[in-house]
């Protein structure tokens, strides 16, 4: 009697990889891309692989088509891990990302500018960006970068940390995977790490290669970060600063100040305002 096996049954066990998938070493081995940077550009939104019940990645040929033109776009015409993002999708290739708390910002950030009955036009010109983008913002088609989230709050006179739309109470203990997340601009992740009537606002930072703050921003208060993984440059009105892993800063928040990844692999930081900025 032929066993289920040589049926061929197509039933898989939980882990098992689906047919046409392929795991990270073997895309890396296809594209040319190194595993490192194939993570990075996941955050970055560029491609989005499957997840086993053990949590491997797994890749489609759709996720191999695009790596490859993401590494001629990189290695050909010099372009950053952000500006492959916004090339990629005004050809397509990437669909903008509705995930993180992006959707629940720009609709919560929407709803502000009408009950006050403001214009696109006069929050834009107010904060500094185009009615373009202000209006994709609020229809979560693109996620504003870490200087507009601030100039944004201020505007309102809110918290920043009412965009992630936290519960009142403190929790005291957060769990990975109970963190409260927000995508930042291309590559930038926040993760809350507590909320409740806090007096400090204390963020695990996501950064990848080539993605940052965007604009020069500041606020009332002061600022603590410890680089957990990679290099993060920050300046401070004009000056800057390299900070490697297990580095940490420490500044007054109303100085002028922004920050990039200039490294070729993720950047991790824990990073805490206090008080909780606006």
């Amino acid at each position: 009697m032929k066993t289920r096996a040589q049926h061929g049954s197509s039933q898989s066990t939980p882990g098992a990889r689906p047919r046409g998938y392929l795991k990270i070493g073997d895309v890396a081995e296809l594209t040319g891309v190194s595993a490192s940077v194939i993570r990075s550009w996941e955050r970055l939104g560029i491609i989005h692989p499957v997840r086993t019940d053990s949590k491997y990645r797994l890749y489609s040929k759709d996720d191999l088509k695009v790596l490859k033109r993401a590494r001629f776009l990189n290695r050909v015409r010099g372009l950053n891990g952000p500006a492959i993002v916004e090339l990629l999708k005004s050809q397509g290739l990437v669909k903008s990302a509705r995930h993180n708390g992006a959707g629940a910002m720009g609709l919560r950030l929407r709803q502000l500018r009408l009950s006050q009955k403001l214009s696109l036009a006069e929050v834009a010109s107010a904060v500094g960006i185009s009615v373009g983008f202000l209006s994709a913002i609020e229809r979560s088609h693109m996620s504003a970068s870490v200087g507009t989230l601030r100039k944004l709050a201020r505007y309102y006179k809110l918290n920043i940390l009412d965009f992630f739309d936290p519960a009142q109470a403190n929790p005291y203990r957060v769990r990975p995977s109970e963190r409260k997340r927000l995508d930042a601009g291309p590559g930038v992740q926040m993760e809350l790490l507590a909320w409740g009537n806090t007096v400090m606002e204390p963020h695990l930072f996501t950064i990848a290669p080539g993605a940052g703050s965007g604009d020069s921003y500041a606020h009332e208060g002061e600022e603590f970060l410890y680089v957990l993984r990679g290099v993060l440059n920050i300046a401070l009105e004009g000056q800057w600063y390299v900070l490697h892993s297990g580095d940490s800063f420490y500044f007054e928040s109303n100085t002028p100040h922004t920050w990039r990844n200039t490294g070729k692999t993720e950047t991790v930081v824990l990073w805490v305002n206090t008080p909780p900025t606006f």
